[in-house]
């Protein structure tokens, strides 16, 4: 009983000192990052200088946690002259943090309800990321063309084709968007897997967990073959299986 109690104290420490370093640092780095945004727009138009910045500030977090090692496997994978359909799978509310480790220029597709958190949604707005509504088909309709103008003028796009976090650390059924931009665009899809955000920071809770290896794994790029018979939804499909294998080797290597 005292080593549970012992346990449970020690998340608590893990959780306040975590919270409170985002809280103090937001304060102190984002007029920063204001500044950076007005020094570099004139000529930045895809506001990369400025998603880098937003990079390094979120891996701070990760960076500055001793309790937690992030893994980047397969970086090499990642072609910085090519423009992706980045489509990860979803463990948690961390995971926008690790993702943005892989330096990677691109825009997030998220939630309206992100972009009104204050600082966090500022930030959102500032990057030029695209929002959406969840089951308003208008604001999916404006989302999908905010992506393809983003593809072709240069920046990659991050989904997450679950559209929610996992309970159980499982990749659950993907929705069509991603796929469906893959076909119209003829973009390389770029599947990457992680492992262990949800154990870190749960999907129903706020309280961070234990030590934890967090892995992120690039996968080979994806394309939808226009000459095959296969469909958006059996492309989505095949992707689906294919990170579900991966995931699987992964937790068995641990």
């Amino acid at each position: 009983m005292l080593f549970s109690y012992f346990c449970k104290m020690k998340n608590y420490i893990i959780t306040f000192y975590i919270y409170i370093l985002v809280l103090l640092t937001s304060l102190l780095i984002f007029p920063f990052m204001v500044l950076t945004w007005l020094l570099t727009l004139p000529f930045d138009k895809r506001l990369f200088l400025l998603h880098r910045f937003s990079c390094y500030w979120a891996s701070l977090y990760t960076w500055a946690n001793p309790w937690w090692k992030v893994k980047i496997e397969n970086r090499e994978k990642i072609n910085t002259d090519k423009t992706y359909i980045i489509a990860s799978n979803h463990q948690s509310v961390l995971d926008i943090l690790v993702l943005y480790r892989l330096m990677v220029h691109f825009k997030w597709v998220s939630k309206i309800e992100n972009f009104r958190i204050p600082v966090i949604g500022w930030n959102m707005r500032m990057n030029r990321y695209i929002k959406v509504r969840r089951g308003d088909k208008e604001s999916i309709a404006r989302m999908m063309e905010a992506c393809k103008k983003n593809l072709d003028s240069g920046s990659s796009v991050m989904i997450f084709p679950v559209g929610t976090r996992s309970l159980n650390g499982t990749i659950g059924k993907f929705k069509e968007g991603a796929f469906i931009l893959a076909k119209e665009t003829g973009r390389p899809l770029l599947p990457v897997i992680l492992d262990g955000s949800g154990e870190a920071l749960p999907k129903k809770g706020i309280l961070l967990r234990k030590k934890q290896l967090i892995r992120v794994k690039v996968l080979d790029e994806m394309f939808y073959d226009q000459t095959h018979e296969n469909s958006v939804k059996q492309f989505s499909e095949i992707v689906h299986s294919r990170m579900v294998i991966e995931l699987d080797k992964m937790r068995a290597d641990n």
